[in-house]
């Protein structure tokens, strides 16, 4: 049952990567169609085509390796001025002539009646829009996936329910010193413990006061070090009275998120308070709409401070693959690792079902919006790149009006083949270190 609960989990995040690139594709096609220009090919993946069918003009069609995919148009690159050019600007190396053959390659599409219909004729902020289509189509994808996960299922929130009763109380900086997870002998018991509480209990009342949230309820406790005050649970729908004293402790700052604050060490800050050792019960509570943005805004900016530190991040993951060091599990993965992970979740049967899909659809969501900034660079063949090379086009166009100069005409994408070829490799190179990185040393998010 386990593998085939993992083999589901790897599934739904392929069925969902390769549906998301398929409607990244859509971006691009939809307005390039709407703008009139000759579309000739849209295809799902690289490589040899396994099927196809021609509608219209266009053929539509699936190829061999699921890793991306295309919308080809006709005029992409101007022509070459003039024959003599060609031969002339031919002789100066092997770069050029790889912006000549692709000049001539974008020619001989050209069909009678193309004249208007060819990409590099279009106004700028007509490429603009079909090029920024195929990522803004992941940014849709992605913020409506968020909204089923916050308003449908969720998001985790401590609730009064007990989930772990600690025996003991050790200072947080011994356990970070000693790395101790046992009780020692000279441990203080918890308050929680001597009480009488257990898992599963709910806490109704503290010191007098009506318990709802568990964030505040905390806050009552830490405030209530060294006084014995009064605290109401229900076990098996029986209210129960007790007293409970909080212990003077050292425990860690809470950072915003939830997660232990820390110096510009690293070093994890802690403070004095009161603590009665206890854990809360973690459940999906439907948020409202209003919080969909704010979450997609925070996993925008997560994801582009990784893309911003790409360089760096990659050469991270290469030394974590060939040596002993940890991989980090902030950084980068294929979507060999994020595969891995699904199945992980989805294997998971102590989790509840709506948790775990809850996980696989935040998968899936990740990818897209990180498939929206990581398009977004200006470095073809990125969609960025041509983006880029609209807006230079213009900036060039309206410098020549500005000073009454002749119109220099559109920006020749060809002249950056070179460095697309470059950049291409690199990206490749970049894939297959993550793959073989996700193989050999993955990332461990559960521990």
């Amino acid at each position: 049952m386990t593998v085939l609960l993992f083999i589901v989990g790897v599934l739904f995040v392929v069925v969902g990567i390769a549906a998301s690139i398929a409607l990244h594709e859509v971006g691009h096609l939809v307005p390039a169609k709407l703008f009139r220009v000759r579309v000739t090919q849209y295809m799902v993946g690289f490589g040899p085509t396994v099927w196809s069918r021609r509608r219209g003009e266009t053929e539509y069609g699936l190829k061999a390796i699921p890793a991306g995919g295309y919308v080809a148009m006709v005029g992409m690159f101007p022509p070459p001025t003039s024959e003599a050019d060609a031969v002339r600007q031919s002789s100066t190396g092997v770069f050029q002539q790889l912006s000549n053959d692709a000049r001539r390659a974008a020619a001989e599409q050209l069909q009678p009646g193309d004249e208007d219909r060819v990409f590099y004729r279009l106004p700028i902020w007509k490429r603009i829009i079909i090029m920024l289509g195929g990522p803004l189509m992941n940014l849709i994808i992605g913020t409506v996936l968020f909204a089923v996960l916050i308003m449908g299922f969720g998001t985790a929130q401590a609730t009064t329910t007990v989930s772990e009763v600690y025996r003991c109380v050790v200072p947080a900086s011994q356990q970070v010193a000693t790395n101790q997870t046992d009780c020692g002998p000279d441990d203080p018991a918890a308050p929680a413990f001597q009480a009488g509480l257990q898992p599963g209990d709910r806490v109704v009342a503290f010191d007098g006061r009506e318990v709802t949230d568990w964030d505040e309820l905390s806050g009552w406790i830490r405030d209530a070090a060294g006084r014995e005050v009064a605290i109401s649970y229900v076990r098996d729908g029986e209210r129960i009275d007790s007293t409970i004293t909080p212990l003077l402790t050292e425990r860690p700052v809470p950072a915003e998120d939830g997660t232990a604050a820390v110096d510009d060490d690293g070093t994890a800050l802690t403070q004095e308070v009161g603590f009665i050792g206890v854990g809360s019960t973690q459940e999906l509570v439907p948020q409202p709409a209003t919080e969909v943005l704010p979450a997609v805004g925070d996993s925008l900016a997560s994801v582009a401070g990784v893309v911003v530190n790409l360089p760096q991040r990659v050469v991270e993951v290469g030394q974590a693959a060939f040596s002993d060091a940890p991989r980090d599990p902030e950084g980068p993965i294929s979507v060999v690792g994020v595969g891995r992970i699904a199945g992980e979740v989805s294997a998971m049967e102590e989790i509840p079902v709506a948790s775990r899909a809850a996980t696989l659809i935040g998968l899936v969501a990740g990818v897209n919006l990180a498939l929206f900034v990581f398009n977004l660079i200006p470095l073809l063949p990125l969609d960025g790149g041509h983006v880029a090379g609209a807006l230079w086009e213009g900036l060039r166009r309206g410098i020549a009006r500005l000073f009454k100069r002749p119109d220099p005409g559109p920006f020749d994408m060809a002249k950056l083949l070179p460095l697309t070829y470059a950049v291409a490799i690199l990206l490749m190179g970049m894939g297959v270190l993550l793959i073989y990185a996700d193989i050999v040393k993955p990332v461990d998010l559960f521990g």
